[in-house]
């Protein structure tokens, strides 16, 4: 697996085919607790027609564990170094989770270099606890007590073996988990996994978070030169996109295409990758955004 050198640290990430340097690359973020292996089987569905890029967030996966808060800011920053270190200029982002949330923030950040978004299971706008199913409300309320959250997550470490898990509507086998579970050996290497759901956006807090939000949720309503896939999944009482969240997308997400993809649990890509790589390659050849920089198409492939 490459790496390349960022800031104070590296960033380890897959790349299908490095010699198309100059075409627009369809970059996969990755969410909580997981690593690019989360797209292993999405992305053969997309090679085909793009350069794919997925690089595994700061403190997780293969990636480096620098000594920072990792918090949304510090998250976005190593992402930002890591498209500037290959020399990415224009980018297609599917997200999943937190790397929903990412691609989100960076496409408002960068809108003229942003070509389309595809989503699925992400957080789309802040929210109160009350909008939460109560076990979910309680354990966030978990996580973000101190020491409480530090038992679970560092101590136990519950995303990958509880909430991980219980994401999933096929169980994986010890072989399949083991790349999840190799990055976090130890108590501090696990911190990562604790930061992110104490930036889950509720009742106001954390404002940096919220304030993010906020602002890429004036671009996702305002972008309808952008298009955008929501892919829905159902069959799991805790998907993050269900019925409500769907309709909310439909009256605030311009230029955006649904597409139901099947039964899954909040990590779809382990449950329906066939489905999801499928949905995204066609999406791409519609709008024909697998094109290089400077709109000169690149969607044949000899």
């Amino acid at each position: 697996m490459p790496t390349v050198d960022v800031i104070d640290s590296h960033i380890a990430y897959v790349d299908t085919d490095p010699e198309r340097e100059g075409e627009v690359p369809v970059v996969f973020l990755h969410g909580n607790p997981t690593s690019s292996y989360l797209w292993r089987n999405v992305i053969p569905h997309v090679a085909d027609h793009a350069r794919c890029l997925a690089p595994d967030l700061i403190g997780m996966g293969a990636s480096g564990k620098p000594d920072i808060d990792y918090g949304f800011a510090d998250q976005a920053r190593y992402l930002d170094a890591f498209l500037d270190a290959l020399k990415v200029r224009e980018v297609i982002l599917v997200g999943h989770d937190w790397g929903g949330a990412l691609a989100f923030d960076w496409a408002a950040r960068h809108p003229e270099r942003t070509r389309g978004v595809a989503f699925m299971e992400t957080m789309l706008r802040p929210m109160s606890s009350d909008e939460l199913p109560a076990p979910a409300r309680s354990r966030f309320k978990e996580f973000r007590t101190p020491g409480v959250g530090e038992t679970l997550v560092l101590d136990q470490n519950i995303f990958i073996e509880t909430a991980f898990k219980g994401g999933v509507v096929t169980p994986l086998s010890e072989e399949e988990m083991r790349p999840y579970r190799a990055p976090y050996p130890t108590r501090d290497s696990r911190r990562p996994l604790l930061a992110w759901p104490r930036m889950m956006p509720l009742d106001g807090e954390p404002a940096d978070v919220v304030a993010r939000m906020m602002d890429y949720d004036v671009w996702l309503a305002g972008s309808a030169d952008v298009p955008k896939l929501l892919m829905t999944f159902d069959s799991s009482p805790t998907l993050l996109i269900g019925a409500e969240m769907i309709a909310w997308c439909a009256d605030n997400v311009a230029a955006l295409e649904i597409e139901h993809c099947g039964p899954a649990g909040h990590h779809a890509p382990e449950d329906q990758p066939d489905a999801i790589g499928e949905t995204i390659a066609r999406w791409l050849r519609a709008h024909e955004l697998v094109l290089k920089e400077g709109g000169k198409s690149a969607t044949a492939r000899g």
